[in-house]
């Protein structure tokens, strides 16, 4: 189930990185590196920071030819995609949920201290994102007012509360994720922010 996630995870975020690379008409191989960066870049940083090396992807081509599948099937039926911006905010908030709770076991199974473990799933979730719109010359969703990674550590929130109860590890893993993706959702739909330390009239 966790390899199964983690796939799932890696082709909703290849999606996103396809279509913001589209958004910015960039060339077919420039569209392949944004959704490559998009889907395995916060996993290569978790990684990193764990001591884990080789990372993830160069040990296991499956998520190399998941990326390249997808990206591909994103391209081919772009035009099917009629809704850019809301495809764009489904695929994105389907990977952080998947990506947190993937972390997150990362982060126990080298037996982290729960809060790092947080940290951990937050940024395997957040900095593909991140490293996305950098390269896009956008300023990153995460560094911006919208509920991103706080949807995120309140996933980790939950899902070490669920540990404490006679829960199956599956359903905690699918509970924590799913928390995640509604929040999001819903403080998109409600508009729902943090707070800003600028005023209406700053310069």
């Amino acid at each position: 189930m966790f390899y199964t996630v983690e796939i799932l995870g890696t082709i909703a975020f290849t999606i996103s990185g396809v279509l913001v690379a589209m958004k910015m008409r960039m060339d077919l191989f420039g569209i392949l590196i944004i959704a490559f960066v998009t889907s395995v870049g916060g996993g290569t940083l978790r990684d990193l920071l764990i001591g884990n090396s080789p990372v993830f992807w160069m040990v296991d081509m499956m998520y190399t030819y998941v990326i390249l599948v997808s990206a591909l099937f994103a391209i081919i039926f772009r035009n099917k995609l009629n809704y850019l911006r809301t495809s764009l905010f489904l695929f994105d908030t389907i990977g952080i949920g998947l990506f947190t709770v993937i972390g997150i076991e990362k982060g126990l199974s080298i037996e982290l201290h729960p809060f790092i473990c947080i940290a951990l799933g937050t940024m395997t979730a957040s900095f593909g994102g991140v490293i996305r719109d950098i390269l896009c010359n956008e300023i990153p969703i995460i560094f911006r007012k919208e509920i991103y990674a706080t949807a995120c550590i309140l996933g980790g929130v939950v899902y070490f509360i669920l540990r404490e109860f006679p829960i199956d590890d599956n359903w905690v893993f699918i509970i924590s994720g799913l928390v995640v993706i509604l929040a999001r959702l819903l403080a998109v739909k409600f508009k729902i922010a943090l707070p800003t330390v600028y005023s209406n009239t700053l310069d």
